[in-house]
């Protein structure tokens, strides 16, 4: 015979104040859980959402970004040749020759310095990453010292507007637009002409070089094709939302790890608060369990309205935690990014995975805080506990 679950709901409210301070309890557990994850997935997401699902980008073997990556010329004008590449409007082939340095600039906020991440384009780059749309002004003109710079940096940096001027690689250039690219990497950069950047930082050769295929299914095939080639043997070939979701790992499991380290330290606690107040509920109904066992519900009835009890709690918990992190997701941060240490702006993302994650975690505090009091309770003497009063 199975104790309905209306008893255990009649249980909790009757000790309202017990129940409330357990529940708060377990919800900002879950709360920081829910936030550190959501971080990591802010990361992943804005950093994954960068590539292109048809985009190839390639460096130089063992670089783990553009900053260390050196591709020649003599290889970019053979990968330029490749048929597997899609043309623009204009009949040129879908590719950007990019370089990366970091600049400094000062943040609005602290006067602190942040490191900015400077792309060297070519003229195809914007039709190539289709997510870049002009925020104000104007693209910048090909051949001058003219930039355009990510609405994050905009918002972000002092100095960083349309008409004004900051240097860099012993150069002076002007602002003259800035770019929103749906939220990801791109909005924290400041984009030039690639050939002019190149001539103020001396650098001889490109970081990496990107391209659009006309058929992403012969993504294996042209891959070995260029590393067969004895020209462009040196260089590793993939696609662009793995390799962004690369730059991402390093930092998320950073956040991951920390926030685990201190979600577990704080977890003990609500744990522990779970534990004493169904210890206090078993304590307060000693004549009830005696009364349930006298009436024919066997013990691993009452033990599992007890854990039943526990889990519930820890459910409604980790709902209202939950709900408490979702408003972190109209927060956005900026740090510096450990893959190519240089400013990224990303928020908070509350994903299915996330909920689902923070809830399984909820109720394994509830099963372990709960537990013993309800073995406990099971184990209670039936007429020890009936003359109890």
């Amino acid at each position: 015979m199975k104790i309905p679950i209306s008893y255990t709901w009649r249980s909790l409210w009757t000790r309202r104040m017990t129940t409330i301070l357990t529940l708060t309890g377990i919800a900002l557990v879950v709360f920081v859980f829910a936030a550190v994850l959501m971080l990591a997935q802010g990361v992943e997401d804005t950093l994954v959402e960068t590539g292109s699902e048809d985009n190839i980008i390639i460096l130089r073997k063992a670089a783990n970004s553009e900053l260390v990556s050196q591709i020649d010329r003599d290889a970019a004008n053979i990968l330029k040749t490749l048929p597997e590449i899609a043309l623009s409007n204009n009949g040129k082939p879908l590719l950007t020759t990019d370089i990366s340095v970091i600049i400094n600039l000062s943040k609005k906020e602290t006067m602190s310095m942040g490191n900015i991440s400077v792309r060297g384009i070519s003229a195809e780059a914007m039709q190539l990453r289709e997510s870049v749309k002009l925020s104000s002004g104007r693209i910048f003109e090909f051949g001058t010292h003219e930039i355009i710079i990510g609405d994050n940096i905009a918002e972000l940096f002092i100095g960083a507007e349309v008409g004004k001027e900051i240097k860099f690689g012993g150069e002076t250039w002007m602002i003259v637009g800035t770019f929103s690219s749906e939220g990801n990497a791109f909005e924290s950069e400041i984009w030039a002409d690639v050939e002019q950047m190149m001539q103020a930082f001396g650098r001889p050769v490109f970081s990496s070089i990107t391209f659009k295929m006309n058929n992403p299914e012969q993504f294996e095939s042209l891959k070995s094709k260029i590393q067969q080639d004895p020209r462009t043997n040196y260089v590793d070939v993939k696609r662009e939302q793995d390799f962004y979701k690369e730059q991402s790992k390093l930092m998320a499991d950073f956040i991951k790890l920390l926030g685990l380290v201190v979600t577990i330290i704080f977890s003990v606690g609500a744990m522990i608060g779970a534990m004493i107040t169904m210890y206090a509920a078993v304590a307060n109904r000693t004549i009830e369990v005696g009364t349930l066992r006298a009436l024919g519900f066997k013990r691993r009835s009452v033990l599992s309205a007890f854990l039943v009890e526990s889990i519930v709690l820890s459910l409604i918990g980790g709902g209202a935690g939950i709900a408490l992190a979702s408003i972190m997701s109209f927060v956005q941060i900026s740090t510096t990014n450990f893959g190519t240490f240089s400013e990224l702006a990303f928020g908070f993302d509350l994903s299915v995975s996330v909920i689902t994650s923070s809830m399984i975690f909820s109720v394994i505090m509830g099963i372990l805080g709960g537990f013993l009091p309800s073995v406990r309770a099971a184990r209670l003497n039936i007429v020890n506990a009936l003359r109890s009063s």
